[in-house]
């Protein structure tokens, strides 16, 4: 973390010195009076300046991209991260070999990555920042094989006429399936039991 203790003869000179040696805005940085400026014995003799730290404020995505990449070398995974900005968040996309590790049973290390990564980011951040992360395009592919299984699941009941009840899901996933199956003539939708162990009803109307 960049920070400079500068003086000036104001406590506002003192800040702005320190915003040049740190080549950043205001904005950027916080500020710590560490001494007031004071005046000397009629003004001239014994005087002091002001004394400020000014310390440049933590990038809350780049402290989550660097925390994840630690975590991914820590598992002994080669791959590269990928920042990218959507109106819905920042999403980070893992590429390379073994991805798998990253990904886990269902999503379930990735999801938990993500969790993780959002803390991080979160700590020191004044506004909530919304991180998702994906590997090597896996949310796309769960999120068609989700909408597949509901199509399928939701003929089932419709030709049994008895509901179905999907695996335990988080709450993401759950989303997708409700979004899918809400405008099938015939279905309805709910969720069951307590969570992790949450999941989705497809019952016929």
């Amino acid at each position: 973390m960049r920070k400079v203790t500068v003086s000036g003869k104001t406590v506002e000179e003192a800040i702005e010195l320190g915003l040049s040696k740190l080549q950043t805005t205001r904005e950027q940085v916080e500020v710590k009076v560490v001494e007031e400026p004071q005046k000397g014995f009629f003004g001239i003799l014994g005087g002091k300046p002001a004394v400020v730290e000014v310390q440049v404020k933590p990038d809350p995505i780049k402290e989550a991209i660097v925390f994840l990449r630690d975590t991914i070398d820590k598992m002994g995974v080669s791959a590269s991260v990928d920042k990218e900005e959507r109106s819905e968040g920042i999403f980070l996309n893992i590429t390379g070999v073994d991805i798998g590790v990253l990904i886990g049973k269902r999503g379930q290390t990735l999801d938990s990555l993500q969790y993780l990564v959002n803390l991080v980011a979160n700590r020191q951040s004044e506004n909530y920042i919304r991180i998702f992360l994906d590997a090597e395009g896996y949310r796309d592919r769960r999120k068609e094989a989700l909408e597949t299984l509901a199509v399928r699941l939701s003929n089932k009941a419709l030709r049994t006429k008895r509901e179905v009840r999907l695996e335990p899901m988080n709450a993401h996933e759950r989303k997708i399936i409700h979004t899918t199956l809400q405008n099938v003539k015939g279905i309805s939708t709910y969720s069951d039991g307590e969570e992790p162990n949450r999941r989705i009803v497809v019952a016929p109307r």
